[in-house]
């Protein structure tokens, strides 16, 4: 027997479905009603979830999930998600899902006409710089970055002009504009490997000085950066972590580089996204606190059982505009498309692929 989701925003989405579907090619769209087969077919999906999303609330959202899963297939999408997203799209709908350097490099990889980018506008761009022949969408188009509107192409030729012949290294959290002014990208998990393979005794490091003063701390070059930071990380203080140490002596803290160093001086481990979930695999502590975004905890408690998380929630309001609904929108309308000017992207595309096909 169906039961129907009484939810105006189901409604909402039915009633896109047919206009859009329409205008793009009609697919075979299930309904959004929680059916027993829907049950069946998203109950591995809810079993990955179910210690964060009470029973109650699953039949409103295994039909979304469902659908999605049905409508990228016939739209030949992949679904690309960062370590931020919220659990019922991580586990849920993403085909991919790492930091920004493994959807880089995976978004390279994929044969699929649509790219889903789950994340934020420069990691969208990111995809379509490496794939201009593919058709790049983001759930919502609203979804920037603090740290990557904090420096523009004209900051970075003004560096140029005051740093002749410095080289410089832009964190892949950065617009398409930017990329194509540097020489090559990194993101927090290779910046040390990036900053060292250019053989210069100084290095632009741009734009978050939080990473770049971490950075610092591992290598004999010299590091110039500038004054952006990421308004998750940032707010993090070390006398918070020693706050919690206090109360949870026997917890074991792993931090992002985008913290400021006081904060990750206070870490057992500092890490990229991808990093800090390979080190609590290997490590396997009892119990955990991860100093990055929170949603990030809830992903990973999902693949180690039995470590126990201290979680300081610290949320990214730019992440938290992907929703499942404005994703089944995306795939329906085939919206918002992300696009990039063709000279600058193949210039930017020069920077990202340099640090792709840097050797491990």
């Amino acid at each position: 027997m169906a039961i129907t989701i009484i939810s105006s925003n189901a409604r909402r989405q039915a009633a896109a479905c047919d206009t859009a579907l329409d205008r793009y090619g009609r697919v075979d769209m299930p309904e959004l009603e929680y059916t027993a087969e829907i049950a069946a077919e998203t109950a591995p999906i809810y079993e990955k979830v179910k210690h964060l999303i009470p029973a109650i609330e699953w039949p409103a959202i295994a039909p979304i999930v469902h659908a999605i899963n049905v409508l990228k297939k016939e739209r030949n999408a992949v679904i690309l998600a960062h370590n931020y997203m919220t659990p019922e799209i991580y586990h849920g709908v993403a085909d991919v899902v790492g930091d920004s350097l493994q959807l880089a490099r995976e978004a390279t990889k994929s044969e699929a006409d649509v790219i889903v980018q789950c994340g934020v506008h420069f990691m969208a761009e990111t995809s379509k710089i490496l794939n201009p022949d593919k058709t790049v969408l983001i759930p919502d188009i609203k979804a920037g970055c603090s740290l990557a509107e904090s420096i523009t192409a004209a900051d970075v030729r003004e560096l140029r002009r005051k740093h002749p012949g410095v080289p410089i290294v832009t964190y892949v959290n950065t617009s398409a504009d930017v990329k194509a002014e540097c020489d090559i990208c990194c993101t927090s998990a290779n910046a040390v490997q990036v900053v060292e393979s250019l053989g210069a005794p100084r290095v632009l490091l741009i734009p978050d000085q939080y990473l770049a003063a971490n950075v610092a701390r591992q290598t004999d070059v010299e590091i110039l950066t500038w004054a952006g930071a990421c308004e998750v990380h940032e707010r993090f203080t070390a006398e918070e972590l020693r706050e919690y140490r206090e109360i949870e002596p026997d917890v074991k803290i792993i931090a992002h580089p985008e913290c400021p160093p006081e904060v990750v001086d206070e870490a057992d481990f500092a890490g990229s996204t991808s990093g800090m979930i390979d080190w609590v695999k290997q490590n396997n502590p009892k119990k955990v606190m991860l100093v990055t975004e929170c949603s990030m905890a809830d992903n990973v408690a999902s693949e180690t059982p039995g470590v126990d998380y201290v979680r300081p929630c610290n949320l990214c309001p730019h992440m938290k505009r992907i929703t499942l609904s404005k994703i089944l929108d995306a795939l329906v309308e085939m919206k918002d498309e992300v696009l990039v000017d063709p000279e600058i992207a193949a210039r930017a595309r020069v920077s990202v692929e340099r640090m792709i096909n840097l050797k491990s």
